[in-house]
């Protein structure tokens, strides 16, 4: 099984052995665990491999009121913190990259730690899978998973 989940991710690497998560990625709204007047009107992610071995993450979310908040980084994959910038609740990342579809990212807030975030692509690059986890304020420890679909023409 592990042979063929490496012969997938290769296959689906597109050029220079670049990782699948790297591209533009739209939430599929309904995915979200919440009813449907808090979730966000829409979630846009853009991954990108730059040079020197660093990875930027933009970040657009519309709320329901058509507000906007976007959250913007460039850090090196090895999980050494470095700032984000813009107005989503983060200001500090980690990441790692542990497989070339896999990224797991830890958000910090004002100092105070926000949540974790796994992404994975599906075999075939048409889906990212979202997984975060997070506490809620009585300390219960939570988790919720959404979908994002690439964007078309998008690599």
């Amino acid at each position: 099984m592990a042979v063929a989940t490496l012969q997938a991710t290769s296959a689906s690497a597109g050029p220079a052995g670049q990782s699948p998560l790297a591209g533009r990625w739209a939430l599929e709204v309904g995915s979200l665990p919440m009813p449907p007047e808090a979730r966000p009107k829409s979630v846009d992610l853009d991954f990108r491999d730059v040079a020197g071995g660093k990875w930027t993450t933009r970040v657009e979310i519309v709320d329901q009121k058509d507000n906007r908040m976007h959250s913007e980084s460039t850090l090196s994959l090895d999980g050494t913190p470095g700032r984000a910038s813009g107005t989503y609740w983060v200001d500090v990342i980690a990441a790692k990259m542990p497989a070339p579809n896999v990224l797991v990212m830890q958000f910090v807030y004002e100092g105070i730690p926000r949540s974790t975030r796994v992404y994975s692509v599906s075999a075939d690059g048409k889906v990212l899978t979202e997984t975060e986890a997070y506490f809620k304020e009585d300390g219960t420890p939570m988790m919720r998973t959404a979908l994002f679909k690439r964007v078309p023409g998008e690599s």
